[in-house]
């Protein structure tokens, strides 16, 4: 497999994730990790979102810095 696609998975991959987190910022709803037998994927899958998570988090940050974005109430 190319170096390109892999890169490309990877960063589908976190954009799938960051969706997912603000999914459970503005619904409370998330995946119930705690449904799967399988204690490694549910570790694995976990970490997934938690990447998700950092990446909204970074995002808020640059976005509260930036002259580009303001926050309406």
């Amino acid at each position: 497999m190319a170096l390109g696609k892999i890169v490309h998975i990877a960063v589908d991959a976190v954009l799938v994730s960051a969706v997912l987190a603000g999914i459970k910022r503005s619904t409370g709803l998330s995946i119930a990790t705690t449904n799967f037998e399988n204690q490694e994927f549910r570790k694995a899958v976990d970490k997934f979102l938690n990447v998700g998570e950092w990446v909204v988090d970074q995002s808020i940050l640059y976005m509260n810095a930036s002259q580009y974005f303001e926050r309406k109430r």
